[in-house]
């Protein structure tokens, strides 16, 4: 046996059934070792490191396992950083098996030779180890991987080649050996009784509370429903929560920050008291002004409890565990007001989007396209938004519920994991449908070659449905929109303006289906066609930049100064300031709905103005 062939072994004994990597002369012997092994755990060939590396934290995401990535020296390994990074900073355990050139040319300025462990040093500081004698394993294998899942981190095993190609010999009982076992034990950290009263203490007292959920309570929705129910409170969720709670839920506002809801917004501007529970949320300016709250949060991390907001107790556990015992000293709020008015306006706020949705557009309002997709999701979809435009519309129109499932980039916000987000999570769940929605500006970075894999991959998929939704507007517009608004510039076209390319033209060529979608009458259908196809199917929707991803929280004055800044010399004025007047003055309008405002309808392709 080889160390190479160790490697796979150890790999198949911790239940890793997928290896997401590109192939390198540095890893040739852990190749020829995937060849004695029958491919077991199976090699799953990405079209760049990157995105192998992305579609590893996609599948550890959606599946809950940790994901494992391979890459070759040099080139190879440099290219996994983006995904590796995207890992680190949403906390997700991911473990980079990582080649290097052989023992006796290292520091010989040798071909693709990198100093490995001062680049991954960083983004798997937890465990990043150099293996040099067979002796190593399998304790470095052990340890990538529990500390991964111990850590919610990245971990990263460098492999010189002469090194897998050696004769492996376990660890001796003796002298400076490190013998290994498996497994992760189970625990469920709890904070101390008193910490716990102190917290009940406070959201007893409180007459307008607040909780703000992060994916750390995806284990919790049953104790966190309970929560808010006694103390009446409405409940947010940071991004990477937007699938902790259901959407349906009459006192969930949504998404919270520049990409959420006003329902949230409102929330956290006139609360008294905020829970936050397994959320790093950054965005102070979006949580209750600093002397406007009393504060308790809920995180396993006792290295990110604290953070954000001056919280006077900070219980370190377990969210579900530490909710069963925070439950039995909560008090039942008499009072329902406070509750009433989330309900209401989170119910006036899924008006405003129907209304948005319903505003025509040239050629097609992107917020009709996203949200004439809601009322279809399939009850077990997968849903992966990329960075961009294309967020706004996932935070704010999409209501996840049952056993839906959505992430993205959350904390690097990087272009990108939309397709192979989708891609991983088709490994993990290949029996449920996956939902891509990304923009052009990602599909022409690199969504468009990893088409080529959900082509190579479908058959060992039993649903074989994957759609990549793109939205396609010739712009860079979340930059546009955030030079516009944030920088008081108009639009720079030759950073912002980018080619028109036939996506699904693209992905008929390489034996998928796709459709192109240029009126607002063609949306639904498309959408049916796609989440019907037998196979990855791609939607080109032709959306108006014009558009405004307008932030929660924006008044009448911010508007008019983005209106300034585009009255400086912008290429789309005229289209601009109608879209964002259009678009706001939905949120002004009585309550009652017209025929255009029902759930599932859209814009007139004969309507003047839609609204």
């Amino acid at each position: 046996m080889k160390v190479s062939d160790h490697i796979l072994q150890r790999l198949r004994e911790w239940e890793v059934e997928h290896v997401f990597a590109y192939a390198g002369d540095g890893i040739n012997g852990l190749l020829a070792a995937w060849g004695r092994a029958d491919d077991k755990p199976k090699f799953v060939q990405a079209r760049h490191e990157e995105m192998a590396a992305f579609e590893a934290v996609g599948y550890a995401k959606f599946s809950g396992k940790v994901g494992v990535c391979a890459a070759t020296s040099g080139p190879g390994a440099i290219h996994l950083l983006n995904g590796l990074y995207d890992a680190k900073l949403d906390h997700v355990p991911v473990v980079a098996l990582v080649g290097q050139t052989n023992r006796s040319a290292m520091g010989g300025s040798y071909q693709q030779e990198v100093d490995l462990a001062s680049l991954f040093k960083d983004v798997a500081s937890d465990f990043c180890e150099t293996a040099t004698v067979p002796e190593q394993l399998p304790n470095l294998i052990d340890r990538a991987i529990r500390t991964a899942y111990a850590r919610r981190s990245v971990t990263a095993v460098i492999i010189p080649a002469d090194v897998q190609e050696l004769d492996y010999t376990p660890p001796k009982h003796a002298f400076k050996m490190v013998p290994s076992s498996m497994g992760v034990g189970r625990y469920a950290p709890v904070p101390a009784d008193a910490d716990v009263e102190r917290a009940a203490e406070v959201l007893n007292a409180g007459e307008k509370v607040a909780v703000l959920v992060g994916q750390g309570a995806r284990g919790a929705r049953a104790e966190v429903e309970r929560a808010a129910d006694v103390l009446g409170a409405g409940v947010a969720k940071a991004l990477l929560g937007k699938d902790v709670l259901a959407d349906d839920l009459p006192y969930v506002t949504g998404a919270i920050g520049l990409l959420g809801t006003r329902p949230s917004w409102e929330l956290m501007r006139d609360c008294d008291t905020l829970l936050m529970i397994g959320s790093s949320f950054p965005y102070t300016q979006f949580m209750p002004e600093l002397d406007q709250a009393r504060a308790v949060q809920i995180d396993i991390d006792p290295h990110m409890i604290g953070l954000r907001y001056p919280f006077e107790v900070n219980l370190v556990g377990d969210a579900r565990e530490t909710l069963r015992r925070l439950l039995p000293r909560l008090h039942r709020k008499q009072d329902r007001t406070w509750r009433e008015k989330v309900e209401k306006d989170v119910a006036r706020w899924w008006e405003v989007m129907q209304r948005r949705a319903a505003v025509s557009a040239d050629p097609v309002n992107p917020e009709y396209v996203v949200h004439a997709l809601d009322g279809r999701l399939p009850d077990d979809a997968i849903i992966t938004a990329d960075s961009g435009s294309a967020a706004n519309w996932y935070a704010r129109h999409l209501r996840l519920r049952g056993r839906m499932r959505g992430s993205l980039s959350g904390t690097l916000a990087t272009m990108g994991p939309g397709v192979p987000y989708a891609i991983g999570a088709k490994f993990a769940h290949p029996d449920r449908p996956a939902i891509a929605l990304v923009g052009d500006g990602a599909m022409q970075m690199n969504g468009m070659m990893e088409l080529v894999t959900a082509a190579k991959y479908q058959h060992e998929w039993s649903d074989r449905r994957l759609v990549v939704a793109v939205l396609n507007n010739g712009d860079l517009n979340q930059v546009t929109w955030e030079m516009r608004a944030m920088s008081g510039a108009p639009q720079f076209e030759p950073s912002q303006a980018i080619p028109d390319l036939p996506y699904a033209d693209i992905a008929r060529s390489i034996g998928l289906d796709g459709v192109r979608v240029e009126k607002p009458k063609h949306v639904e259908e498309a959408w049916d066609r796609a989440l019907a196809a037998d196979g990855p199917f791609v939607i080109d929707f032709r959306t108006d930049p014009a558009v405004p991803p307008i932030p929660p929280h924006a008044e009448w004055e911010q508007i008019e100064a983005a209106a300034a800044a585009v009255l400086q010399g912008d290429s789309d004025t005229p289209s601009v300031l109608k879209q964002g007047i259009k678009a706001k003055v939905q949120e002004f309008l009585p309550g009652t709905r017209h025929r255009r405002d029902r759930p599932g309808a859209g814009p007139d392709d004969s309507a003047p103005d839609g609204g």
